[in-house]
């Protein structure tokens, strides 16, 4: 009896969280095999955007952000998680190996991360006109750097007219290309009871905000809060960035994601990710041109931060996006052993 060896009740236990991670057009394009106390992320080709991410960036991000989540769940159980990414150069897909190593001295210490992966939605909604601290964009700077990122933060005027205008022109690229249209239709408009995709009622009827445009994605059914249409959108941009476009870069970049969302929530900001001017080769060259010409980074994705408007007591809260089931993602734990604790620690 192996007492170190994480069991199938943790992995369980562990991945329910992951799965709330974040991920394109909500695709969830992630599978996890469980095996000699390991578990192996694969990217599951059968959900990538073919059409709106062709490099697949936007997939290995969304991976990034699982394997990041899991890292989190592992922590809050007890577990350390060594990591050896991209093992297996001959299988591209096989994104990552991990390995939990029992310790308990970690377990119940990243119970505000957990909270914050419950608590965690892509607000597509307008945000109170309230700046974010500085020493709280710091922060989060720090919290992506610590995961080998850069979150820039895009204060200037001048700078944030530049990076609103690449966003428009990704859109305009993105709205005369039928397939990315049909992709995106498929994905969206999601009916109560389905595992994925984006429902309408996630998404806001105003899908722009003053000199921000959002994806347009097919029905949008989410009221915007009465404080956020009198005051107007106070959202701060900031791009996250890596120092490399290798594929690790960008499974990196997912993670350091996952990271700068769950501390901004944490901190009681919302969020909100926009792809669009990082999934076309043109508006994302213009990014480094205009935004990032004086650093050797490479833009992966770009977020809105900010404090989300005040909603009366009584209304409903944004709905959480739907989940696939931890048995539809995880291949070789589907039985719980015998004799187990809460901790995931075989019982002798």
């Amino acid at each position: 009896m192996n007492l170190d060896r994480v069991n199938a009740r943790t992995v369980h236990a562990a991945l329910a969280l992951a799965v709330r991670a974040p991920s394109v057009h909500n695709t969830q394009p992630w599978r996890w095999r469980f095996r000699d106390g390991t578990l192996h992320l694969y990217a599951d080709r059968a959900r990538w955007l073919t059409a709106t991410d062709p490099e697949g960036r936007d997939l290995l991000l969304s991976c990034g952000a699982v394997l990041h989540h899991l890292r989190v769940a592992l922590a809050a159980l007890g577990w350390a998680a060594t990591v050896h990414r991209l093992p297996t150069p001959v299988e591209p897909d096989h994104l990552a190996v991990v390995e939990p190593h029992r310790r308990p001295d970690l377990a119940g210490t990243g119970t505000q991360m957990t909270a914050a992966i419950v608590r965690r939605r892509t607000d597509r909604r307008s945000f109170v006109d309230r700046a974010v601290p500085a020493t709280l964009l710091n922060q989060l700077g720090e919290v992506a750097a610590a995961e080998q990122a850069r979150l820039v933060t895009v204060t200037d005027p001048a700078d944030r007219a530049e990076l609103a205008d690449v966003i428009a022109r990704a859109e305009l690229l993105q709205e005369r290309n039928l397939d990315i249209w049909y992709e995106t239709a498929r994905w969206s408009g999601k009916r109560p009871g389905t595992s994925d995709g984006v429902p309408a009622a996630n998404v806001p009827t105003e899908q722009r905000y003053g000199d921000v445009a959002l994806r347009r994605f097919t029905t949008g059914a989410l009221a915007q809060p009465q404080t956020a249409i009198l005051e107007g959108d106070g959202a701060t941009l900031a791009v996250l960035t890596t120092a490399s476009d290798s594929r690790l870069s960008r499974l990196r970049a997912g993670e350091a994601l996952s990271a700068v969302l769950l501390a901004a929530t944490d901190a009681g900001l919302a969020s909100c990710p926009l792809s669009q001017a990082v999934e076309i080769v043109d508006t994302r060259r213009l990014l480094r041109q205009r935004l990032l010409p004086r650093e050797a980074a490479v833009p992966q994705l770009i977020l809105r931060l900010g404090w989300p408007a005040w909603v009366p007591e009584g209304s409903l809260p944004i709905p959480p996006t739907p989940r696939r089931a931890v048995e539809d993602v995880l291949d070789g734990a589907s039985a719980e052993p015998c004799g187990t604790d809460s901790t995931g620690m075989e019982r002798s």
